[in-house]
């Protein structure tokens, strides 16, 4: 899953603790790169708790929790969820078509026959 701000994959991680960030934006869950989260703004776009007003949500299962204050709520349908950020540039993020370039380029003309 990229960075829900700049698009950076996450790399294998290091041991210890990630310095990747998790939350909660338009009922989905996000990451957020530790680039990005030196902008002052970064929280200020993510989903915050209607009981406590924490940015600490986590999204499984069709539910919205807070990891603060333990309110949960039902997450909407993934067709009715509007984000409200910019529409992607065509093939931007498409994990399939990243997937299919990468294997045209190891398999060099395509499959053995």
């Amino acid at each position: 899953m990229p960075c829900f701000r700049c698009g950076a994959r996450q790399t294998d991680p290091v041991r210890g603790a990630s310095p990747w960030k998790r939350g909660v934006r338009a009922d989905r869950q996000v990451l957020i790169c530790p680039g990005c989260q030196s902008a002052r703004d970064w929280a200020d776009a993510l989903d915050r708790c209607a009981e406590c007003g924490s940015a600490a949500l986590v999204c499984r299962l069709g539910e919205v929790e807070c990891r603060d204050c333990g309110h949960t709520r039902d997450a909407a349908p993934g067709d009715l969820v509007r984000s409200g950020a910019a529409p992607a540039a065509p093939g931007d993020g498409d994990l399939s078509a990243e997937v299919a370039a990468a294997l045209s380029r190891v398999l060099r003309g395509g499959p053995a026959r």
